[in-house]
């Protein structure tokens, strides 16, 4: 088999120095290094003459796929993992062409965890860049390649590199440049400077990295510049993991000459915005430049120079670095998610209210047939402003959040829930309160929506100044006022509405897209459903979803069933690991007739299943939260199953079903102090 291009990826390779790779690497010159295929799949072969492996339709078949997985590694710290590959196919787009995934498996983890996917033909070698957060735990790297359709499709590997450090990180140094791209422009572009090339009419520096003429960097000449505003890109990989802190590089320009050197960050939308710009010409040598970077989700540094005058110079970057801490020029405070969020299981947090008028208070209530819980768990604190039954006309409530530094894209989430007002909009709101200024500027409020169902509201915004978020609740007249209830506010840095959101772990599901991987041993009128909105039948099923309140979840219809029958949703099979699993899902039960929900363990083998946990009859209007603890060292299934109660009123509905590695205390612990707040897991009956 021959692949394009096959050559310059060797080239490249060697000049890497693939002799001396660390742990989770090989250059597959002789040997797969510790990587082996996986014996229920496709083999990888390793070519004849070595430099790379690759799996093609020579032998395999449309849809067939080849798993390759490590031995065991740790990342305790920050890493960075490079993958130079290839897939090839027949000419012509193919409907189904071919893939390769990268997965993380952890030792504790019953599934993989997707960190990459690609599925673009190439003629020559592609890198991708992919950060590996630091962890203590043990994991593997599993390189599965899924053939397309085509006589001649094709999928090779030729290095897996695993090395500590961010993949914005780079000194430039080795022929890869890290991943780092030029955006082709026909007069002005980046060049690897240093060493032994000499193609610049400049006097250019020597590196920053060994302060020698054998070190490299990269550098912009307008020499070639035809016309003003000449634009040179130097593009970053994309990140793949959240990070926040402190982008650092050196940088020198040619003193009294007409360019503008910036760094931009872009996510996957392409919206660019200017995170650092040179003010001053600095001196001669090398300058550091300490900028404030956070990527919430996959985002580019983009490094620009401009030439706008006859006088262009040179402009050259070298040893790019990041670090997790607030860079040492930062006044201002840095940003914190934790204290910027609430569920009120504990107190209110960092959030307060206007001294004026009853204000917000925090209520507990019992979830039954006519109130609903909060949204956390169903059995929860959560805030409600005119607690009081009593209309008063003219009231407003005002709630403030903690400061946020200025200057940054903010998204804030929340939970509410409206009863009892004739005309809703306006009931509540949300404002945006500049300190310096003391100005208000009103950013969402309620228009419409259902009465009586946890509704997400999503509102990305951001101010030059610092701003606190306000919650204004209003009681209009005395013949029309309500209650409002809030609940789980979370605010983080970054666009609330990203296209390309990082991989949804494969051990969760909210049903928003599809049923994931979930499967039914049969599907008819008495199955699962996965529905919005209410169920057909009055008195019984709930009014919305768990997750945004207008979105989806799985629920059984009573009237499409008889007494006593039952409907059962598989998992995915789950491997088995040591230690113990927490299970996490909410359910609604409501309806005089409502029947039984079941959690069974079905262990790979066993005839039997294992009743994990049980709920009876009606329960709430509510959604509920359920945690189930549970440990299998053999390979699993999870089944949820849903018995038909003595009526109609029996429909019975899961959503949000999270699979999570350690015990449920655990797992409470993180919720809890991302959320600042503790609970006596004792309380909760599961």
């Amino acid at each position: 088999m021959l692949f394009r291009g096959v050559l310059l990826a060797v080239q490249a390779l060697q000049l890497v120095g693939a002799l001396d790779l660390p742990a989770g690497s090989c250059a597959f010159e002789e040997s797969t290094c510790g990587f082996d295929s996986v014996f229920e799949f496709l083999p990888w072969i390793l070519n004849e003459e070595g430099h790379y492996i690759y799996v093609d339709t020579s032998f395999a078949k449309q849809g067939e796929k080849a798993v390759l997985l490590s031995s065991d590694l740790r990342a305790e710290e920050w890493s960075c993992l490079r993958l130079v590959y290839q897939i090839t196919t027949s000419l012509g787009s193919p409907s189904e062409p071919s893939r390769l995934n990268l997965y993380v498996r952890f030792d504790d983890e019953s599934f993989d965890r997707l960190l990459w996917s690609a599925k673009e033909p190439s003629d020559s070698w592609l890198i991708a860049s992919l950060d590996l957060q630091n962890s203590s735990k043990k994991f593997k790297i599993l390189i599965e390649g899924v053939l397309g359709h085509g006589t001649t499709a094709s999928i090779a590997v030729f290095e897996i590199k695993m090395t500590t450090g961010y993949c914005l990180e780079c000194d430039f140094e080795e022929n890869h440049l890290c991943g780092f791209v030029n955006r082709w422009n026909p007069n002005v572009n980046w060049f690897v400077g240093g060493g032994s090339i000499r193609n610049s009419h400049s006097i250019l520096p020597q590196d920053h990295t060994f302060k020698s003429e054998l070190g490299h960097y990269m550098y912009v000449d307008s020499v070639y510049v035809k016309h003003y505003q000449e634009v040179a890109q130097l593009i970053s990989p994309m990140t793949t993991a959240p990070m926040s802190g402190c982008l650092l590089f050196y940088y020198q320009l040619q003193q009294g000459n007409d360019n503008v050197f910036s760094v931009y960050s872009r996510d996957a939308a392409g919206l660019y915005e200017e995170i650092w710009k040179t003010g001053n010409p600095g001196n001669a040598d090398w300058n550091l430049a300490e900028v404030e970077f956070s990527a919430p989700y996959p985002m580019e540094v983009i490094f620009e120079v401009a030439f706008n005058g006859p006088k262009g110079g040179y402009v050259a970057l070298d040893d790019i670095s990041f670090s997790p801490v607030p860079c040492q020029n930062q006044t201002e405070r840095p940003f914190s998610a934790v204290e910027a969020s609430c569920n009120f299981e504990e107190d209110l947090c960092n959030f307060y209210q206007d001294k004026e008028g009853p204000g917000w208070t925090r209520v507990k209530v019992k979830p039954n047939m006519y109130r609903a819980g909060d949204h956390t768990s169903g059995l929860g604190y959560f805030l409600m402003a005119n607690t009081k039954f009593t209309s008063q006309p003219g009231y407003i409530g005002r709630l403030y959040g903690p400061s946020l530094p200025g200057n940054l894209q903010y998204c804030l989430r929340f939970y509410y829930a409206i009863y009892g007002f004739l005309k809703m909009s306006d009931t509540l709101a949300v404002y945006i309160f500049e300190e310096n200024h003391m100005v208000q500027d009103k950013i969402w409020s309620v228009l419409e929506s259902p009465r009586g169902v946890w509704m997400q509201a999503e509102i990305t915004f951001k101010k030059p100044m610092p701003t606190k978020v306000v919650f204004m609740s209003l009681c209009k007249s005395f013949w029309d006022c309500g209650l409002v209830a809030l609940d789980d506010i979370t605010i983080e840095l970054g666009s609330c509405w990203s296209p390309e959101k990082l991989p949804t772990p494969p051990g969760e599901c909210t049903f928003e897209q599809d049923e994931c991987a979930f499967t039914q041993e049969r599907r008819n009128r008495s199955s699962w459903h996965r529905r919005r909105g209410e169920t057909p039948t009055s008195y019984t099923g709930p009014k919305g979803d768990h997750t945004t309140g207008v979105g989806y979840y799985m629920y059984i219809e009573a009237s499409h069933m008889v007494y006593g029958q039952k409907a059962r949703l598989l998992s995915r099979p789950l491997r088995g690991v040591t230690g113990k699993h927490c299970l996490t899902f909410f359910y609604h039960m409501y309806g005089a007739g409502t029947g039984l929900l079941n959690v069974y363990l079905k262990k790979e083998g066993d005839s039997e299943e294992a009743l994990l946990w049980r709920r009876r009859g009606e329960q709430s209007i509510s959604w509920l939260r359920a945690l189930i603890e549970y440990t299998c060292e053999r390979r699993h299934q999870i089944i949820f199953e849903a018995i038909r109660g003595v009526s109609i009123r029996s429909d019975i509905a899961i959503d949000d079903v999270k699979f999570q590695a350690g015990s449920c205390a655990e797992m409470e612990a993180i919720t809890q102090q991302s959320s600042g707040y503790s609970e006596d897991l004792n309380e909760i009956e599961y």
